[in-house]
C-alpha cells in the first residue's frame, strides 16, 4: 500500500461552468506524482497542487518517446456516489504498455490507490450535467538526462484529472468519416496495441487531411495490404451487417479498446451476433451497396459511442443509415452511459464506488 504524502494547495482554483465543458482544457487543482529510479523501484507517491513540471531538455521522453498514458473517467450519480467505469481494465492495459515499451511495471494496486486516493481529493470537480464526467489520464514518461537510444533508468508516473464534455462537437450524432488510403496508424509487430503517444502522433496528418475535406476524423486501414479496416479515428470501430455486428480482430496493430471488450459482451448478452474477424473496406462497400450495411459506430472512453453516417472511400461516398443514429448504436450508448452514471443496473460488475 502506497504511503502517499499530501501537499494540498491554499488557493483553490475557480471551478468552469459544467454546462458549457469541453474536453481536455480545464484541469483541477491537484495531481499525483510518484518517481521511479533503477535500483530503487517506484518511490515518493504525493499529491500535489497542479504545475508545471522541471525536466532537464535532454529528458529521454523528448527524443526518443518512451511515454506511455491511459484515459479513464470518473462519474457522480444523483445520489452523490462516485463511480469509476472497469478501472482494472485500463490499469492492467498500462501494464501492456509498460512492457512493450520497456517501461517498469507499476503494481496495479498502487496505481488504483493513486487514482483513488486523487479523486476523492478532487471529488467537488466532477461534474453533473447529462453528458458531463471527470477525466483521468495517467501517465508514464522517461526522465534520463541522455542523448541515446535505450530504456531510460528514471521516470515518472503522473496523474491529472480535468472536467470534460462531449469529445465530438456533433455528440452522439453520426458523423462523416474519410477512408485513408495514403497514411497508416501502425503495424502488426509495431506498437500499434499500446496506449503510447507515437500511435496519436503519426495519425495527426491524416486527421488533418480529412479535416480539410469537411470530415470529422479517418476509418484507418491495415499498413501492410491498405484492405482491412482497422480503427476510426481514436477509436476501434464496429460495423453491423446483415443482422451480425463485425469489429475488426485484434492482431498487433489495434488497441484493445475497454470500451470495445463492453460493447461485445453487451451484444452477447442480448444475443445480438457479434463477431471478430478481418474486414475489408470492399466487403462494407458491397454490404452497403446490396442494402445490409445497417450500422456502423466508433467506440472509445472519450466519446463512448460515436456512430459513423457517412463514409468516402477514394471519392467514393456512402450513407449508413440514412444519416441517423442506429437502434443497436443508441442502446449501447444509453446502456454503456447508464451504468456509469447508475441510472441503469450494473449486473456485469463493471462499475466501481470510490467512498
Amino acid at each position: 500500500m502506497l504511503n502517499i504524502k499530501y501537499e494540498l494547495t491554499k488557493d483553490l482554483k475557480q471551478k468552469p461552468d459544467f454546462n458549457n465543458l469541453g474536453f481536455g482544457t480545464k484541469f483541477t487543482d491537484h495531481m499525483f506524482i510518484m518517481d521511479y529510479t533503477e535500483g530503487k523501484g517506484w518511490h515518493d507517491p504525493r499529491i500535489v497542487p497542479y504545475q508545471p513540471i522541471s525536466l532537464d531538455p535532454s529528458a529521454m521522453v523528448f527524443h526518443y518517446g518512451q511515454e506511455m498514458f491511459e484515459g479513464m473517467k470518473a462519474y457522480k450519480t444523483e445520489d452523490d456516489r462516485v463511480l469509476l467505469f472497469r478501472p482494472e481494465k485500463n490499469i492492467h492495459r498500462t501494464n501492456v504498455t509498460n512492457e512493450r515499451l520497456c517501461i517498469p511495471q507499476i503494481d496495479e494496486d498502487d496505481m488504483f490507490q493513486a487514482i483513488y486516493d486523487l479523486i476523492k481529493v478532487e471529488k467537488d470537480w466532477i461534474p453533473t450535467p447529462k453528458g458531463t464526467s471527470l477525466y483521468i489520464r495517467p501517465f508514464i514518461i522517461a526522465t534520463d538526462p541522455f542523448l541515446g537510444v535505450r530504456a531510460s533508468n528514471s521516470y515518472m508516473f503522473m496523474v491529472i484529472l480535468c472536467p470534460v464534455g462531449a469529445y465530438y462537437k456533433e455528440g452522439i450524432n453520426p458523423v462523416k468519416i474519410w477512408v485513408e488510403t495514403e497514411y497508416v496508424r501502425a503495424v502488426k509487430g509495431g506498437i500499434g496495441f499500446a496506449k503510447t503517444g507515437g500511435n496519436y502522433a503519426a495519425s495527426i496528418k491524416a486527421q488533418m487531411k480529412a479535416k480539410e475535406r469537411g470530415y470529422s476524423q479517418v476509418l484507418w486501414l491495415d499498413g501492410v495490404e491498405r484492405k482491412y479496416v482497422e480503427e476510426v479515428g481514436t477509436m476501434n470501430v464496429f460495423f453491423k451487417i446483415d443482422g451480425e455486428v463485425i469489429t475488426p480482430s485484434l492482431e498487433g496493430s489495434i488497441l484493445a479498446g475497454v470500451t470495445r471488450d463492453s460493447v461485445i459482451e453487451l451484444l452477447k448478452s442480448w444475443n445480438i451476433p457479434v463477431c471478430e474477424r478481418k474486414l475489408s473496406i470492399e466487403e462494407i462497400y458491397d454490404a452497403a451497396e446490396k442494402g445490409i450495411l445497417e450500422e456502423a459506430f466508433g467506440t472509445g472512453t472519450a466519446a463512448v459511442i460515436s456512430p459513423i453516417g457517412e463514409l468516402n472511400y477514394d471519392g467514393k461516398v456512402i450513407g449508413i443509415n440514412d444519416g441517423k443514429i442506429g437502434e443497436i448504436s443508441q442502446k449501447i450508448y444509453d446502456t454503456i452511459t447508464g451504468i456509469q452514471t447508475g441510472h441503469v443496473e450494473d449486473t456485469f460488475g463493471w462499475a466501481k464506488e470510490i467512498k
